[in-house]
């Protein structure tokens, strides 16, 4: 028997690289001898607001019950998710972040012999959780850089199980409107359960994206994931939450660990649900600061690609390592996307006004030089 213990775990994970995330601040740091208050982060999509002041007061009020452990069921936030989004109590799973989400259905409905389908492009995270537990992964060529729907359904066989798809879409922005989604669901065959991820459906406006909740009454074989680490900035607490079927809510709960999710977390995820000003102000931070990018990228000579989202994916024409190295010099963290085969773009976080000036003015100075 070996002991080399790579060899021995199981091949869909003997394969997978670990994850990995924007850069810390203190990272960067140490290894530049930069100081910390000169550094700028714009690699993880985090909201540049701070916390909401109700979120952060919940917290602690918390903190006295420091020694109990949480409530396992999360009684009073799936109460809040299910009065604000118009499903039972039983239609909710809390998860510790929405990942965790994800990673529950890969377990109850994936395995060897079987296939998940995703987008080219997609969040890096559906093919982790597919190949961690043996199955396949059916990827569909990307259109314009986002989904193609119909190209995912052509990738439907009868041994797929799960869909992803994602609108918007991390790490593009790109995304669908309602006519397609639909269309969509009608056509994909009852026994696949598709995956609705819409992290950041928060920062969308008007009609232009479809709110997955429209449609889980009509679509037993939905789900619709969403995180309380965007728009309600949230982030380090990692709290989010699928809303689906009760009869598939009650297949993820059966292997979703207890007390997934922290006391802290339940508390500020209820606090933040009511501080509807802090998600407005989000929002329109966000929108702000995108046109800024843009009107930035666009005196650079730069191409983007168009995002619904929190972020802005920029096309710098080349390959980005030597940028993104310089803007590192430069004390501004952004995040590479190679290993989403996109070597060309660097992705770009929304900031606040002066950290998103900041930014350009960087990458101005690093093109210039490079």
């Amino acid at each position: 028997m070996t002991d080399d213990f790579l060899a021995l775990a199981q091949p869909g994970v003997q394969k997978l690289s670990p994850y990995v995330p924007g850069k810390p601040v203190d990272e960067l740091a140490r290894e530049l001898g930069i100081a910390p208050a000169h550094i700028i982060k714009l690699a993880s999509n985090e909201n540049p607001l701070g916390a909401s002041p109700k979120a952060l007061a919940a917290i602690r009020d918390e903190l006295a019950e420091l020694t109990r452990y949480p409530d396992g069921n999360g009684f009073e936030l799936k109460k809040r998710l299910a009065e604000r989004c118009g499903v039972q109590a039983s239609q909710v799973t809390l998860g510790n972040g929405s990942n965790d989400i994800l990673e529950l259905v890969a377990r109850a409905y994936l395995a060897p012999g079987l296939n998940a389908v995703f987008s080219e492009f997609a969040f890096a995270i559906y093919p982790i959780v597919t190949q961690a537990v043996g199955a396949d992964a059916h990827v569909a060529p990307a259109k314009d850089w986002g989904h193609d729907l119909p190209a995912m359904l052509a990738a439907i066989d009868s041994n797929t199980r799960v869909v992803f798809i994602a609108n918007p879409n991390n790490p593009t922005g790109t995304w669908f409107g309602p006519d397609a989604l639909n269309t969509f669901l009608a056509a994909v065959p009852r026994h696949v359960l598709v995956v609705l991820d819409e992290a950041y459906i928060e920062y969308a406006q008007g009609a232009e994206l479809p709110d997955g909740l429209n449609y889980l009454a009509d679509f037993p074989n939905l789900l619709v994931s969403r995180t309380f680490s965007k728009a309600y900035g949230l982030a380090s607490l990692r709290v989010g939450y699928g809303l689906s079927s009760p009869a598939v809510a009650d297949v993820l709960n059966r292997v979703r660990q207890p007390f997934n999710v922290n006391s802290f977390a339940l508390a500020a995820a209820c606090a933040a649900l009511d501080d509807v000003d802090y998600v407005t102000k989000s929002r329109q931070l966000n929108e702000v600061g995108m046109e800024q990018l843009e009107g930035g990228l666009r005196l650079l000579g730069l191409d983007w690609i168009p995002s619904k989202g929190n972020f802005i994916a920029v096309d710098l024409g080349r390959e980005s390592a030597s940028v993104y190295q310089g803007l590192l010099r430069e004390g501004v963290i952004v995040r590479p996307v190679g290993g989403y085969g996109m070597p060309n773009h660097l992705r770009v976080s929304i900031g606040l006004p002066q950290e998103n000036t900041r930014f350009l003015e960087a990458l101005a100075k690093v093109l210039a030089r490079d």
